[in-house]
């Protein structure tokens, strides 16, 4: 069954002195405040786009490592995922780099970064950011 999730946003001014708020409407977990400053600048306590995406990937990553490595026996101990979005002002979303730290008992360095490499490409998430470049470094842990 396909579901669907839903985030909104309200939005005041120009861009470059504007300002917005994001819902996460599906979970109602929250309401932030998003600026052209948060995007391009420091984010001063607001989100950006990209601080989504990264929150999006990162976790649908982890999920997508994980079950990839269930299915060939191992059960991760611990799995700590990072995702980089970085964006330029004028050119957009310019590369993400996801850092990965795991502990999974009993499975090789090979192994591991085999199962890394096929979660980054078929993650969800991944797949729909194909048009940009993605960088993983990805660390088992002792």
């Amino acid at each position: 069954m396909a579901t669907t999730r839903t985030a909104a946003t309200h939005w005041e001014g120009n861009l470059l002195e504007g300002k917005g708020q994001v819902s996460l409407n599906s979970s109602n977990i929250g309401t932030y405040d998003v600026t052209w400053a948060s995007r391009a600048e420091q984010p001063a306590g607001r989100t950006s786009p990209e601080e989504l995406i990264a929150a999006a990937h990162s976790s649908c990553y982890s999920m997508a490592f994980s079950h990839g490595l269930a299915g060939k026996g191992h059960t991760v101990e611990s799995l700590d995922t990072k995702a980089d979005v970085t964006f330029q002002p004028g050119e957009g979303i310019t590369g993400i780099h996801l850092t990965v730290k795991a502990r999974v008992p009993g499975l090789s360095e090979e192994d591991f970064q085999a199962a890394a490499e096929d979660a980054k490409k078929n993650c969800p998430v991944s797949q729909a950011l194909a048009g940009t470049t993605i960088t993983l470094e990805a660390e088992l842990l002792g």
